[in-house]
């Protein structure tokens, strides 16, 4: 798999970003501290700027590797660990279905879809006007589902029609897909609707890249920032271990200041 660095940099700042977010949900969820603004608008914004980065990335990239099949098991493995373990370890702030999870599944699905355009999309056939529409059909689902985990179509508030309570009952398959029920939680839950149409979003935009010719300006060498490049090329494991390595850092910090 060819490495490109600007990727590999937006990446590690996106890391950069994720890893400041989840240390200040520690000390205002975990260990008590009362910061306001981080329940307003702009810290939700701030939430979503990592969470549509790392996915519209995903997508992006799942083109350039050819193990595609075993990277989405992996990812898809990832997650199931990070479940295992904060439910054996702090079940009051487990994760269920979440980033990992969903990613592993998304990747998975499109090597599945890969596999049946190619049957019905050959290569010489597979033209910019079908990545346009592919980009476009994928964004409009998106947008569409947005809210669905509130029980309706539509977009950050924009209601357009209230879902059936029916779908909402919830069994694990149905809150996987975002039709979650009034019983479930989780402190990491991505859903496949919408989270996958953001992820084929950023599969469509890398092919409308390629086919333009754009891919050889993201190995730009006059942006060489290493940390951020070292940091996005072992991305996974650094999801892995941030949050262990954050709790713990503010676990002897708090306890050290009460000491003193």
């Amino acid at each position: 798999m060819r490495r490109y660095r600007i990727l590999d940099e937006i990446r590690g700042i996106t890391l950069c970003s994720m890893i400041l977010y989840h240390a200040v949900w520690d000390l205002v969820y975990m260990f008590g501290y009362d910061w306001a603004w981080y329940r307003s608008d702009f810290a939700y914004l701030w939430q979503q700027s990592i969470c549509w980065c790392f996915i519209l990335l995903s997508g992006f990239c799942f083109s350039m590797g050819r193990r595609k099949w075993r990277r989405g098991l992996i990812v898809f493995g990832a997650g199931t660990l990070v479940t295992v373990a904060t439910h054996l370890v702090m079940p009051a702030q487990k994760v269920r279905f979440g980033v990992l999870t969903m990613l592993g599944v998304s990747m998975l699905l499109m090597a599945l879809l890969e596999k049946i355009m190619a049957l019905l999309l050959p290569e010489k056939k597979w033209t910019i006007s079908w990545k346009y529409i592919g980009l476009v059909t994928f964004a409009v689902l998106f947008f569409l589902t947005r809210d669905i985990n509130l029980h309706h179509l539509g977009f950050e508030g924009i209601r357009l029609c209230r879902l059936p309570d029916a779908w909402y009952r919830g069994n694990d398959f149905m809150t996987f897909l975002g039709f979650t029920g009034s019983g479930f939680y989780s402190t990491d839950y991505f859903s496949l609707m919408p989270w996958f149409f953001l992820f084929a979003c950023g599969y469509f935009f890398y092919h409308i890249a390629k086919g333009k010719n754009w891919l050889h300006k993201l190995s730009d060498e006059k942006i060489n920032i290493r940390f951020l490049s070292w940091m996005g090329r072992h991305s996974l494991v650094i999801y892995m271990l941030h949050q262990p390595v954050i709790y713990g850092t503010l676990f002897v910090i708090n306890m050290c200041g009460k000491v003193g």
